[in-house]
């Protein structure tokens, strides 16, 4: 298991778009990928390849978060996830 802390830099945050190119991306792994945010007390690992939790999340700008892959594909999830949210998720 890796898991890999960083911030959410997208204008918009992960609002429907950004959101499910991060769930499309998530959804070429094997590896089980969790997204949490690290800015609200009670928040819990979300499913990463779901467009719906991500979203009810709530990650605007500025968000820290967690990621966390486990399993055969991990660090190459966790370095595509990371490299993507830096990025901007396309936008």
């Amino acid at each position: 298991m890796v898991s890999k802390q960083t911030m959410i830099t997208n204008p918009t945050g992960l609002h429907a778009r950004p959101a499910s190119v991060f769930a499309q991306k998530a959804k070429e792994f094997q590896s089980t990928i969790t997204i949490k945010s690290l800015d609200k007390e009670d928040a819990k690992a979300l499913d990463a390849k779901s467009v719906l939790m991500i979203l009810s999340a709530g990650l605007g700008t500025g968000a820290n978060i967690e990621i966390t892959c486990d399993g055969a594909d991990e660090q190459e999830a966790l370095d595509a996830l990371v490299e993507l949210l830096a990025s901007g998720c396309g936008e």
